[in-house]
C-alpha cells in the first residue's frame, strides 16, 4: 500500500506544476496592434490559487511522515517501570518509530496521549486510512491537592518537528476539508515496580494498555485494579 503522505505530495505536484505555468507564463508574444487579453489576471489568480492549495498539501505531507497507519487494533509499543523512590519512577518506553527512551516519572499512574487524523469525503474513498502518532507522556498523582501543587513530570515524544496536522487545519480550514483531526483519547495507570504494559490504538482512535505479562498481572490486581 502507497504511504499516505505520498499521495498527498503527489496531489500537491499535480497542482503545483500548472498552477506555476498559469501564475509565471507571460503568454505568446503579440504583435504591438494586439490587445492585451483580459483573461490573463483571471488565469494567474487561478495559477496563484493552485500554488497556494499546493503548499498547504505539501505542510500537509510534511506533518503526515511521522504518523502509523491505523488499520487495526496496532501495536503501539511498551512501557515499563523501576521505582527509584515513593512517587519517583524511570519510565522506559518502546516504540517502533522512536526507538527505546527512560524518562523520569513523578506520580502515582503514568498517562500517554496520543493524536489520531482521520478523513473525509474524497480521501475515504481513495481509500485513505485513519493515522497515530504518540506525543506526550507524563505522571499522575491520585490525590487531586498532589496533582495541584507537586512536581510533574511531562516528556515530549514527537520524533522531530514538523507541522502539526491540527494547526495546518486549523490555519487552513477551506484548504483542508478532507482532513478530520481528533486527539485519541489517553491511557493511564498506575506506576508499578518491575511492571511492564503493552500499548494499543483501535481503529476509532482509543489508546489503551494491556500487562505484558503475569507479573504484571498480579501487580496490579495487589493494587486494586
Amino acid at each position: 500500500m502507497v504511504a499516505p503522505f505520498l499521495w498527498i505530495a503527489l496531489l500537491a505536484v499535480v497542482l503545483a506544476v500548472p498552477g506555476l505555468i498559469m501564475l509565471l507564463s507571460s503568454g505568446r508574444r503579440r504583435a504591438a496592434h494586439e490587445r492585451r487579453p483580459r483573461l490573463r489576471p483571471v488565469r494567474r489568480l487561478i495559477g496563484l490559487l493552485m500554488v497556494l492549495l499546493a503548499a498547504a498539501l505539501g505542510l500537509l505531507a510534511v506533518s503526515v511522515v511521522q504518523y502509523a497507519r491505523l488499520l487495526s487494533d496496532a501495536p503501539v509499543g511498551t512501557i515499563s517501570f523501576v521505582r527509584n523512590q515513593p512517587q519517583q519512577f524511570i519510565a522506559t518506553l518502546d516504540l517502533p518509530n522512536v526507538g527505546q527512551r527512560t524518562f523520569p516519572l513523578n506520580g502515582d499512574a503514568w498517562q500517554l496521549d496520543a493524536r489520531v487524523v482521520r478523513w473525509r469525503l474524497p480521501a475515504l474513498l481513495a481509500g485513505m486510512p485513519p493515522l497515530y502518532k504518540v506525543e506526550r507522556l507524563s505522571g499522575r498523582y491520585e490525590d487531586i491537592d498532589q496533582e495541584r501543587s507537586a512536581p510533574r513530570s511531562v516528556h515530549d515524544l514527537r520524533a522531530f518537528p514538523t507541522p502539526d496536522v491540527g494547526a495546518l487545519k486549523r490555519r487552513f480550514p477551506a484548504w483542508l476539508p478532507f482532513v478530520d483531526v481528533q486527539v485519541g483519547s489517553a491511557a493511564y495507570l498506575p506506576m508499578l515496580d518491575g511492571g511492564t504494559f503493552r500499548l494499543f490504538m483501535d481503529p476509532r482512535g482509543a489508546l489503551f494498555a494491556r500487562p505484558a505479562d503475569p507479573k504484571t498481572e498480579a501487580l496490579l490486581r495487589d493494587a486494586g485494579w
